[in-house]
């Protein structure tokens, strides 16, 4: 294939298996490939990743959204992670042969047909938007689904495509085009959400408030939140980020800075999870600061894996994981 376009839907629900699964159907029948599928019962959320040729990646996405759309309802979703629609976000990245314009261009043509064909809000953002505010996804998205009546009656929140009305069982979906994303979750041995936010606000690049003032992040292209995660057996905290640029700020780098403020406050970190794909050299750069520079790739993403505590919640499996190995078994 000589243009490959990857696309990460995340869809708001992540319990029940019958409907994660009807989506993934629905999918494949694009011949999009499904290279993974993570769903995530606390968050209530799948986050999704297929790849493809432009025009075929573009089918995949509609089919997904157009599943999902069908058969989640909003109007009883509950979930720790932030949310506006049924197909909550869904994002092109470019992989190979194409450029960032390219896939900004495939997210205005499905905001489009989605808007036409399925009826609901769409709103672009990353590189596809069209105005700058609507650039940050975190924008996009405040005030969540229980906003977005009274966010789709304010005229500079009109949607980009679709409807401007409050759709209750679909809410409303954000398409846009952005690089490489890498979701990393970092596990704290409390039930205290708010020490984990604490951190997350230290960590990110926007920082926090206080007394009326902007305190910046310690990382440049880091976005974060705490989370409460159940899992069998155990109750955590969790600092849950988007690393939207790991060339700028890689995972090694935040989860040494968890282990030494959490430590502060004797609170241990057991590990920590990727959720859905990342590059093999984000993942050998973490396992070369970990095991030494001379590491071949394959000796750096086990040093990794080992350094960051990847399997603190299930197996890590680097074949499962790392997008390059992905897509050399399946296309």
């Amino acid at each position: 294939m000589n243009q490959i376009v990857e696309c990460v839907p995340n869809i708001s629900e992540g319990r029940d298996q019958a409907k994660i699964d009807s989506v993934l159907e629905a999918i494949k029948r694009t011949g999009a490939i499904v290279l993974s599928a993570e769903a995530e019962a606390t968050y209530n959320r799948t986050v999704i990743t297929i790849v493809g040729d432009p025009e075929t990646i573009v089918d995949g996405a509609f089919a997904c959204i157009r599943a999902a759309t069908s058969m989640i309802d909003m109007q009883q979703h509950q979930g720790e992670h932030p949310r506006m629609g049924a197909a909550d976000v869904v994002p092109f990245v470019p992989v190979k042969g194409v450029t960032m314009a390219d896939c900004a261009r495939l997210a205005r043509k499905l905001g489009r047909r989605v808007g036409d064909q399925i009826g609901i809000p769409v709103y672009l953002y990353g590189e596809a938007a069209r105005r700058p505010e609507r650039t940050n996804l975190a924008k996009v998205r405040k005030g969540q689904y229980e906003g977005l009546l009274e966010k789709l009656s304010d005229p500079e929140w009109t949607p980009d495509f679709g409807p401007a009305k409050f759709v209750p069982a679909s809410g409303a979906t954000a398409i846009g085009a952005r690089q490489f994303l890498i979701a990393y979750n970092v596990n704290l041995a409390t039930e205290d959400v708010g020490f984990a936010n604490t951190i997350a606000k230290t960590l990110r690049e926007s920082g926090y408030k206080k007394d009326g003032e902007r305190i910046p992040g310690l990382f440049q292209a880091v976005k974060g939140m705490g989370f409460a995660l159940e899992v069998p057996g155990r109750k955590l905290a969790q600092v849950s980020m988007n690393l939207v640029n790991y060339k700028v700020t890689n995972m090694h780098v935040v989860y040494d800075k968890i282990v030494e403020l959490a430590a502060e406050k004797d609170v241990q970190v057991t590990g920590s999870e990727i959720v859905g794909l990342l590059p093999l050299v984000a993942l050998a750069e973490s396992g070369r600061h970990y095991g030494g520079a001379d590491l071949d790739d394959a000796a750096a993403v086990r040093a990794a894996a080992e350094g960051l505590g990847l399997a603190d919640l299930a197996p890590f499996d680097p074949d499962e994981k790392v997008l390059e190995y992905l897509i050399a078994k399946r296309l």
